[in-house]
């Protein structure tokens, strides 16, 4: 059922393409597309583009999320640093992403590290919101519990409070990694020579539209695959591991 309605998708291209005679430099046909990939895959071109591309990725959200956790948890944990900074998240949060594009080339230049700033930019925001959701939703009742147990305030931090705002964290690291994978792709245009995004923008210049469609289906494909595979069982364990739903 999943793959079925993506197949549908490549038999109306097709059809269409045959049907109308679509010019290949207007939209390419099913074949060539192929025909670019494989042509890809022989000269390496392909596995470089995507090895860049997963790299900055890994990178940038690694960063984001050592900080941005943290820094949720401290908003959640304390009204006046919450109340201070609620203001700038509010503001910062939706120029996430490619908007930081044009002035992260003024700072770091083309490369590595313009585009691991607008992926970090990309998670930061979400992954500090939804951890300070997190947080923010655990009920006062439940940590007067704990601390009338015995518990101090690390035994609080790491048996209360993080466990339960785990899964909003998980939740807030899907999400942001989605921004992110499309913020890299808008800075690989731009701001690096390698990447998959790159790629997209080379075959631009030749009117090469079957590596760019090749291109586009590559990189809808990796998310796919990082989503159903890795995101959404972690999400999925998370939730169940701590109790907000049963699994069935």
């Amino acid at each position: 059922m999943f793959v079925m309605p993506l197949l549908l998708m490549v038999a109306a291209w097709e059809l269409c393409v045959r049907f109308f005679q679509v010019d290949a430099r207007v939209f390419p046909s099913v074949a060539s597309v192929f025909s670019a990939g494989a042509e890809a895959l022989r000269d390496g071109t392909l596995i470089q583009h995507i090895g860049a591309s997963l790299g900055r990725v890994v990178v940038g959200t690694t960063l984001a999320i050592v900080v941005s956790i943290p820094l949720g948890v401290a908003m959640g944990l304390n009204p006046v640093v919450s109340d201070f900074l609620s203001p700038l998240f509010r503001f910062f949060s939706v120029l996430a992403g490619i908007a930081w594009i044009p002035i992260a080339t003024l700072w770091f230049g083309y490369g590595f590290g313009a585009i691991t700033f607008v992926i970090f930019n990309a998670v930061f925001f979400v992954v500090t919101y939804n951890t300070l959701l997190g947080v923010a939703s655990i009920p006062m009742p439940l940590r007067h519990a704990a601390a009338s147990l015995g518990a101090n305030g690390w035994t609080l931090l790491t048996q209360v409070i993080l466990p339960g705002a785990l899964p909003n964290i998980v939740t807030g690291i899907r999400t942001g990694l989605g921004f992110a994978w499309r913020g890299l792709i808008a800075a690989e245009m731009i701001a690096t020579n390698v990447g998959l995004g790159y790629m997209l923008f080379l075959a631009r210049d030749f009117y090469r539209t079957e590596v760019i469609v090749f291109g586009m289906i590559v990189i809808g494909l990796i998310w796919l695959v990082i989503d159903r595979l890795v995101l959404a069982p972690l999400e999925r364990a998370t939730i169940e591991r701590w109790g907000l739903v049963r699994r069935a």
